[in-house]
């Protein structure tokens, strides 16, 4: 039994993409009032997952090994040639790690919902296995499908638990994601039927596969179409404030932590990685975006009085460095993407939590109405204070580390003129000087001044013991990276020179 559980011959990543989606089923036979036992079943089968996952990834995963590992093949359809391929590189284990993480506290964040209770639950493990089954799919219809798979339950979330224009915000999303769908679409049943007579959807097939370079383009621009709307890249982003501004925060939780991530890492995984000669030509273009996008969410982000969208244009600013760290094609600069794919997915999944609480108590969304809670919940406030240094890369905490690392990149880059690097860097360090800006005033009228303090009826309570554990595992990963990123650099390092070896910069 042992030399079955330690080989590489078991089934993990199945198990693991498969498990969470099957427990939720069984909740159809829970009692339909009973909201704790609903909760806790959901909670317990959240952790056996993550316990699952971090087992298989210590015990079996090499971290000196570029190639694909846990991989399993097995053939689905017959007719279309159709495999069940699963596996992990130094790429994806992160954000495997970090789906469970953030979704186990965003089921113990989801804990004030009682309506519905077993369609929500069932819906955030639907999500789960989704975006499990996008970072481990070794085979690109696979990928599309689990791509796909995820998108009903983030619809469902927002249109029965969201906000007052919560029908407007989820028909944007499905609008705009559904849409982007197509292109995915497209792009996967074209670069897999090219260039032979048997569709060949193996991705390891498909990297080294070349492709004429106006065929290589257009791949690009359709993939490309489909992360932007994910990520989001501007001018694609407007359906993210709406959907944030009108979410539950659980649902917050997991669209800032993972569902953002997984437009970077498509980019990464298919555009960089299938398509070396179409992203070292567009990758220009990606860091100028990139370099917009900072400006351009830092500043528009002040002007939000909706305290949840005000957060939402933070993430669309931070995903900027994520953009130049792709485009730069530096070793550095790749690992300071991925290091902030995990940094924002924690830092991000933090503030909506924690601006969920707050507005479980006062009932206000709008930044304008609040004032001096700081008084009566000191401990939200102190989390809250400490998470938006976080967000504003304050030394010591992951962002920071983050940001730095593709700051490097972009100067190690030998594939930019130094005036590009010079006027890149210098636009983004005014994005830098804009985000204390936001997020400070942000904190002045939350917490500061006496407004809700003069209001009658003026009563709060302060954190519970399980929001307060919350903030704190959440705080911790934050503050740990941020002493020692090793610890996440060295999952990704091997993978990324593997992927850089394909292009002409190093």
């Amino acid at each position: 039994m042992y030399l079955v559980f330690t080989t590489n011959d078991f089934p993990w990543l199945t198990i693991i993409v498969v498990f969470p989606i099957s427990a939720g089923s069984l909740m159809l036979f829970l009692p339909h009032r009973g909201n704790k036992v609903n909760k806790w079943y959901t909670i317990c089968i959240c952790i056996l997952e993550l316990l699952l996952t971090t087992y298989a990834f210590c015990y079996n995963f090499k971290m000196d090994d570029p190639l694909i590992q846990l991989s399993e093949d097995y053939k689905w359809i017959n007719f279309f040639d159709f495999y069940w391929r699963l596996g992990i590189d130094g790429l994806s284990i992160g954000t495997i790690l970090l789906t469970g993480f953030i979704t186990t506290l965003a089921t113990l964040a989801a804990f004030p919902v009682t309506r519905d209770s077993r369609l929500f639950h069932f819906l955030m493990l639907a999500m789960y296995s989704g975006q499990i089954g996008s970072f481990s799919s070794r085979d690109i219809l696979l990928f599309f499908i689990m791509w796909e798979l995820e998108l009903i339950p983030v619809y469902l979330l927002l249109s029965m638990w969201g906000g007052k224009k919560r029908l407007y915000s989820a028909t944007k999303f499905i609008l705009y994601t559904a849409g982007s769908s197509i292109f995915l679409l497209i792009g996967v049943l074209g670069i897999s039927l090219y260039g032979s007579n048997e569709p060949t959807l193996n991705l390891e097939l498909l990297a080294n596969q070349a492709y004429p370079v106006t065929l290589e383009i257009l791949f690009y621009i359709g993939f490309l179409i489909a992360f932007a709307v994910k990520l989001p890249i501007i001018p694609l982003h407007t359906w993210l404030p709406d959907t944030h501004g009108e979410a539950h925060y659980s649902t917050c939780m997991l669209l800032a932590g993972i569902l953002l991530k997984m437009g970077a890492y498509g980019l990464v995984r298919i555009n960089m990685e299938l398509l070396p000669h179409a992203h070292s030509m567009f990758s220009p273009w990606l860091m100028v975006v990139g370099t917009i996008q900072i400006i351009y969410a830092a500043s528009t982000s002040p002007g939000q009085r909706n305290l949840k969208k005000r957060i939402a244009y933070s993430s669309v600013s931070h995903m900027g460095f994520i953009i130049i760290g792709i485009g730069s094609i530096t070793d550095p600069g790749l690992n300071g993407a991925i290091l902030q794919i995990i940094s924002h997915g924690f830092i991000g999944a933090a503030l909506f939590f924690l601006a969920g609480t707050s507005y479980d108590r006062i009932r206000l969304v709008y930044l304008d109405e609040m004032g001096g809670m700081a008084i009566s919940i000191p401990k939200i406030f102190t989390m809250f204070t400490i998470l938006s240094m976080a967000s504003l890369a304050l030394p010591g905490m992951s962002g920071f580390v983050a940001e730095l690392i593709v700051f490097f990149g972009i100067i190690t880059s030998q594939k930019y003129f130094l005036i590009s690097k010079i006027l890149i860097i210098f636009v983004m360090a005014i994005g830098m000087i804009l985000t204390p800006i936001y997020l400070l005033s942000m904190s002045r009228q939350m917490f500061y001044g006496y407004k809700l303090i003069n209001a009658k009826n003026f009563s709060f309570f302060d954190s519970g013991p399980r929001e307060l554990f919350l903030s704190i595992s959440i705080l911790l990963p934050i503050i740990g990276i941020g002493i020692y990123p090793d610890f996440v650099l060295s999952l990704a390092s091997d993978k990324v020179e593997s992927i850089l070896s394909n292009y002409f910069y190093g």
